[in-house]
């Protein structure tokens, strides 16, 4: 599979920013996503598990930060989670632990950041 072709090209950023995989459609599961242009199937998509998209989505805010999480300020924090919330994150199975293992804080400091905005 090539990424010359322009179909391909337009959605591979979109599959890159959710950490799925590009296959050749006739390599697809039952579990991936065939795209088809003009009725032809042109490719698959494997999309990750939740957990995986988690931790994809972390490792790409934390690239977009230029340094760790962790070392971002407490306001800097507040906002990614609540960006976090909006995405779904904490709908994960250990959403909360992976949060706040990757901001450097303790859960109880992701809860606080979530129930702050709710009482806002």
């Amino acid at each position: 599979m090539t990424g010359e072709e322009p179909f391909i090209a337009a959605v591979k950023p979109l599959v890159d920013a959710m950490g799925g995989q590009l296959l050749p459609p006739d390599e697809a599961g039952p579990e991936d996503v065939v795209l088809a242009w003009e009725g032809v199937d042109v490719v698959a998509v494997r999309l990750p598990q939740l957990a995986d998209s988690l931790d994809h989505i972390l490792a790409a805010m934390e690239r977009r930060q230029g340094r760790p999480l962790a070392d971002l300020d407490r306001k800097a924090k507040q906002e990614l989670v609540r960006s976090l919330e909006a995405r779904g994150a904490f709908a994960v199975r250990h959403g909360v632990e992976t949060v706040a293992g990757a901001l450097g804080v303790s859960r109880f400091t992701v809860y606080n950041y979530l129930n702050r905005e709710k009482n806002t």
